[in-house]
């Protein structure tokens, strides 16, 4: 337990400062801008969320393989592994870069954006973008040092650009009256000192790694081995966020009060359940590097240890949100806003209350991934999602549901894929933990 804690820890505090990008714009934006700012930047992020999820998931998966050979230290396979990866997720970065700016009136389209916040949205996508390969360089890097052991120094260049991002939203949004616009560039800005930070200092510490080695090669097998983790990771990681995106889509379709009370809840959501999810991403590197070394009691002493401390945070939480949910709400709307809040509450008691499911089953993820079986975290998802959104259109037709058959989709997704996950383990343990 202090092994995977002491490495979660400073990840979990991470993801903690860059939710502050988004939610710091949100923050500012839901004061000085009002409620249809807030509702466009909210409903920004989901469609963000889901394109980054792709970088996130080839970097996530990437970080897979280095770990898998820093546990056998095979360094030549860790350089090349690098080499690839680098060259992937670049080439990936610009063709998404493309892709967003030359379709970014269809996808506000296919959004369902009400006709009042297209031009918010469209204001505000056409500068977050911009800061890609910002996205790019940190998770990279980030994903790198943490397969080495280190997840101290992506904490420390996030804090930076964290608080930069805080004080520039500030100045442009309250001071320079930039709008929604000077949210995205305060964003941005943060972004590119994260991601350029990273990588200069991993160049630096890590030179024996990152210089120029007549061994190493851009070798086809090893383009394949990150493209075999990476690409499975990919596709977990955006039919996830395809899935939320889906379901933004059908929120969207209630108005800007449901909208803005969703943006606002789904962001506590990140905060209550993110220190679970890096913790899944500790957990599976720490799997990762000892199924490269065939430490296999450790990998069974840890998989026991993590869902046990999975399943007492996911409940402490639960009732914090549960209990304070209204002065959650309050952080991001104003008061005399009733009716956002009003919803934005009943979101909460009711997926709040099952947070210790999601742990569950971002260690199932982070488990199947790092015995080499990312396949089986895609088929998880895929059931977590596929109920969610087949729920959340079909109870919220439903005169008796409503928008509150959204709500409930969330838990009962959760459920069936802990379900199947845990039920594969107890049949397949002994194949692949051996």
């Amino acid at each position: 337990m202090k092994t995977m804690l002491r490495f979660a820890i400073p990840m979990i505090l991470g993801d903690l400062l860059q939710q502050c990008y988004n939610i710091a714009d949100m923050l500012i934006v839901g004061k000085f801008l009002g409620t249809d700012a807030l509702a466009a930047v909210g409903s920004a992020f989901s469609l963000m969320t889901f394109l980054t999820s792709v970088l996130l998931g080839l970097a996530m998966g990437s970080g897979t393989v280095f770990s898998i050979h820093f546990g056998q230290r095979d360094t030549i396979g860790l350089k090349e592994g690098i080499l690839a990866s680098f060259t992937l997720l670049g080439i990936v970065t610009v063709i998404l870069n493309v892709l967003i700016f030359v379709g970014i009136d269809w996808i506000i389209w296919v959004m369902r954006t009400p006709s009042n916040l297209v031009e918010l949205m469209r204001e505000y996508l056409t500068v977050i973008f911009a800061g890609m390969i910002g996205i790019f360089l940190y998770n990279f890097f980030a994903s790198l040092l943490r397969s080495l052991g280190n997840s101290v120094v992506p904490l420390v260049f996030l804090a930076i650009s964290a608080c930069l991002n805080i004080g520039l939203d500030i100045w442009f949004v309250a001071g320079l009256n930039r709008g929604v616009a000077g949210a995205a560039e305060a964003t941005v800005i943060s972004q590119y000192v994260s991601g350029i930070g990273i990588a200069i200092y991993t160049k630096i510490k890590f030179s024996g790694l990152l210089k120029k080695d007549e061994k190493v090669r851009l070798r086809l097998n090893r383009v394949r081995e990150i493209t075999s983790f990476s690409a499975l990771t990919c596709l977990q990681q955006s039919i996830m966020n395809l899935g939320i995106l889906a379901v933004q889509g059908l929120v969207n379709s209630y108005g800007t009060t449901i909208m803005a009370a969703f943006a606002a809840a789904v962001k506590i959501d990140a905060f209550a359940y993110l220190p679970v999810q890096d913790f899944g991403n500790a957990f599976s590197i720490f799997i990762a590097q000892n199924f490269g070394a065939k430490h296999t009691d450790r990998i069974r002493k840890g998989i026991r240890v993590a869902f046990l401390t999975s399943l007492t945070f996911g409940v402490l939480t639960s009732l914090c949100v549960f209990v304070f949910a209204k002065p959650l709400m309050t952080l991001f709307i104003d008061a005399g806003e009733v009716a956002v809040i009003a919803e934005g509450v009943r979101y909460l008691h009711i997926e709040g209350s099952f947070y210790f499911l999601i742990g569950g089953l971002f260690l199932l993820y982070g488990l199947y991934r790092a015995l080499g079986k990312p396949g089986m975290s895609v088929v998880l998802t895929i059931v977590s999602l596929g109920i969610r959104v087949t729920l959340s259109y079909a109870l919220s037709a439903t005169p008796v549901f409503g928008v509150v058959g959204i709500w409930w989709s969330v838990p009962i997704g959760w459920f069936l894929a802990d379900a199947l996950g845990v039920g594969y383990y107890i049949v397949k343990h002994k194949k692949l933990v051996g």
